[in-house]
Formats: structure tokens, C-alpha cells, sequence
């Protein structure tokens, strides 16, 4: 536990240092989203009835924007070299920097997408909702994008191959997490949705450590 809080800690040092990670994905969610009252107009209505499937698929291709770099800077320094060879187990060296990954990045969007959903005129019973579907399915697109990362790296335009990987895995995400908001909006009971995602959450947190592993392990051969 010791080895995995000083990875934890040495990653979130890191990313505090640079910061740009963090405004890049939190300008561009918040850009991507205000664009869309001057592509559909401001009509009320229209605006709630898509507000959480703008609000989730803004967030999704967010999320997407720093996978690249959660190994990419320690295999080109050497840093990842290290890391495999330390006494720790790569798993835990996956899953540390997956969760430093998601509070630089998926907290700041759960924290931002209150606002956004005022913007978008979402219905009232739909923000504790919104809430807990994102907390529950953000960590799990940071799981799925850690494998589609490591498979990528070292690849020529690894940016379109990640893309590629792991968007296809994000729609039950995605689908889950708007009909979870679209329930509860609608009177319905939300539960069932936010069981699906708290279950691909297990799933991914089970798997997603043992196959990024697996793909750093090839991409240091």
C-alpha cells in the first residue's frame, strides 16, 4: 500500500506541476458543451431533452483527451523502465496512475458538469443523478482508456489508435449513464441504470489493471 501511495502521490505531484493536462480537458468540456445552445438554438425544451447526452458525450471525448500521456511521459523518459523492474507489482503501477488520471481529470468534470447542466436547462431531478453516474462511470472510462493506452504505446499515431481501441468500449458507459438521467427525469427509477455502470466499474477495475499491464510488459520488450 506504501509503494502505491508513492506512486499515487509522484503522479499527482507531477500532473500539479504541469496543469495543463487538467485545463486542457476541463476548457474543452466546458467549450464543447456551450457550443451546442448556438447549434440547436435556445429553445428550453430541446435543451433539456438532450442535456445529458451532450453532457456525457462532451465528457466521454474529454476524458479521451490525456489518455496518451498516462504512460506515454514514463516510457519516453525511461521512467516506465523503472517502474517494471521495481518490487511492485505492474498491476499496482497500472492502477495508481489510473487513479491519479481520474482525480485530475474525471473529478474536475464531475465537479463542472452541475453548471453545464444548468446551462442545457436540465430538469432539476436530474442533477443528483447526473451526479452519481459520473462518479460511478468516469472511473470505469479511465480503466478501459488505461488498456487502450498501453496497447498504443510506442505505436506511430497513437492518438488515433487509442481513439480507436477505446471508444467502442465506452458506448454501454455512455448509454448506461444518459438513461440513468433520462429515468430519473422522467418520473422512473434510475437505479437499474446506475447498477449497469456500478457493475462495468467492478468489471473494469478487475480486468483493466491485469490487461494494461499486460500491453506496457509487451511495449518494453
Amino acid at each position: 500500500m506504501s509503494r502505491f501511495l508513492a506512486i499515487l502521490w509522484r503522479d499527482l505531484r507531477l500532473a500539479g506541476r504541469w496543469g495543463s493536462d487538467t485545463v486542457m480537458v476541463v476548457v474543452f468540456f466546458v467549450l464543447a458543451v456551450v457550443l451546442f445552445p448556438f447549434g440547436v438554438g435556445p429553445e428550453a425544451q430541446v435543451l433539456a431533452r438532450i442535456a445529458a447526452g451532450v453532457i456525457w458525450v462532451t465528457a466521454l471525448l474529454a476524458a479521451m483527451l490525456s489518455l496518451e500521456r498516462l504512460f506515454l511521459v514514463d516510457y519516453e523518459d525511461g521512467g516506465l523502465d523503472l517502474l517494471a523492474s521495481a518490487p511492485v507489482s505492474l498491476e499496482l503501477v497500472v492502477l495508481a496512475k489510473c487513479l491519479a488520471h481520474w482525480l485530475t481529470t474525471g473529478l474536475p468534470l464531475i465537479l463542472v458538469s452541475p453548471l453545464l447542466a444548468v446551462l442545457l436547462n436540465l430538469e432539476a431531478e436530474g442533477y443528483a443523478v447526473l451526479l452519481a453516474a459520473m462518479l460511478a462511470g468516469t472511473p470505469t472510462l479511465t480503466l478501459i482508456g488505461a488498456i487502450g493506452a498501453a496497447l498504443a504505446l510506442g505505436a506511430r499515431r497513437g492518438g488515433a489508435l487509442l481513439s480507436l481501441l477505446v471508444l467502442p468500449l465506452y458506448i454501454p458507459v455512455l448509454i448506461f449513464g444518459v438513461a440513468a438521467v433520462d429515468a430519473s427525469v422522467a418520473g422512473l427509477s434510475a437505479h437499474p441504470h446506475l447498477m449497469f455502470l456500478g457493475a462495468f466499474f467492478l468489471g473494469a477495475l478487475a480486468l483493466s489493471p491485469w490487461a494494461a499491464a499486460a500491453g506496457l510488459r509487451q511495449a518494453l520488450e
